[in-house]
């Protein structure tokens, strides 16, 4: 059974950062139509992490195929992940953190992680929450924080700040 543990995101702030540029550098050469944004908790300052770092690569739907086909190039598929004619999950573990990316058209049912980040973002009392929420799974099981998890995401989605995001 696979564990979960946190630390604060200032620990690692630097390394995120330069792996960051790094990878949006490179997806933006080969996808340079690609809305290319940091998401996760390491995009929101004073989180807590488990030390990952997470891009989502949005996209027109006429280029998810070819955004599809090039990010296959550079990053391996994420099995553990759905897979849809609208989302693709890409990992790369060699790097420092870890990486994921997160594929979406734009505007489609799963094209909500920046709009996660920045509800986190403008909304200190969520950030707080959320960390609290990952206190209460330190070194448990990880299928059991991704579903507490979610269901706090859930609750995001039914707030004012969350609607009224728009790109």
């Amino acid at each position: 059974m696979e564990r979960v543990h946190f630390f604060k995101s200032e620990k690692i702030c630097e390394k995120v950062t330069t792996t960051f540029l790094t990878h949006k550098s490179q997806i933006a050469q080969i996808l340079p139509e690609a809305d290319i944004q940091h998401v996760g908790s390491t995009a929101v300052p004073n989180s807590i992490t488990k030390g990952d770092l997470d891009i989502q690569v949005r996209v027109e739907a006429s280029f998810f195929p070819k955004a599809v086909q090039e990010l296959s190039k550079l990053y391996e598929l994420n099995k553990g992940s759905i897979k849809t004619e609208y989302f693709r999950a890409f990992k790369d573990d060699s790097t420092t953190p870890p990486l994921g990316i997160q594929l979406t058209v734009i505007d489609c049912e799963v094209d909500f992680f920046w709009k996660f980040r920045d509800v986190l973002l403008m909304n200190d009392k969520y950030r707080l929450e959320y960390d609290e929420l990952k206190r209460r799974y330190e070194g448990k099981n990880m299928e059991e924080y991704r579903e507490a998890k979610n269901d706090f995401f859930v609750k995001i989605m039914t707030t004012s700040e969350y609607k009224k995001l728009h790109i």
